[in-house]
C-alpha cells in the first residue's frame, strides 16, 4: 500500500502564494502520473494539474500562468507551487498518483487552501 501526505495548505489573502507537497511513501519512480486535484464546497473533485514520470505537465485552464506543478524524484515528492491565489481557488486540495503497472490510483487525505479576498 502506497501512501501519499500533503503539506502546505493554509490561509493566505487573495494575490499571495502557497506551495503544496506531496510525499510519496515509496518511490515515486512508480507512478506514471502523479497530479493535484481539489474540491470546492458542495463540488466535485476537479483535476487541477498533473506531471507524467517523463515529466510533462498538463494544467487546466483555470490555473494556468498561476500554478506550477513540479517533482523531486530524489525525495519522492510532487510539488504545486500556486501564485496569484483567488478566492475561488479555496478548496481541499489532494494528491493522487496513478500506478504504471498496475494502473492502481492512490490518494493523500488532502490539505485545505483558504484564501480570503
Amino acid at each position: 500500500q502506497v501512501q501519499l501526505v500533503e503539506s502546505g495548505g493554509g490561509l493566505v489573502q487573495a494575490g499571495g502564494s502557497l506551495r503544496l507537497s506531496c510525499t510519496a511513501s515509496r518511490s515515486i519512480f512508480r507512478f506514471a502520473v502523479m497530479g493535484w486535484y481539489r474540491q470546492a464546497p458542495g463540488k466535485q473533485r476537479e483535476l487541477v494539474a498533473r506531471i507524467t514520470s517523463g515529466g510533462s505537465t498538463n494544467y487546466v485552464d483555470f490555473v494556468k500562468g498561476r500554478f506550477t506543478i513540479s517533482r523531486d524524484n530524489a525525495v519522492d515528492t510532487v510539488y504545486l507551487q500556486m501564485n496569484s491565489l483567488k478566492p475561488e481557488d479555496t478548496a481541499v486540495y489532494y494528491c493522487n498518483a496513478k500506478e504504471a503497472v498496475s494502473g492502481s490510483d492512490f490518494w493523500g487525505q488532502g490539505t485545505q487552501v483558504t484564501v480570503s479576498s
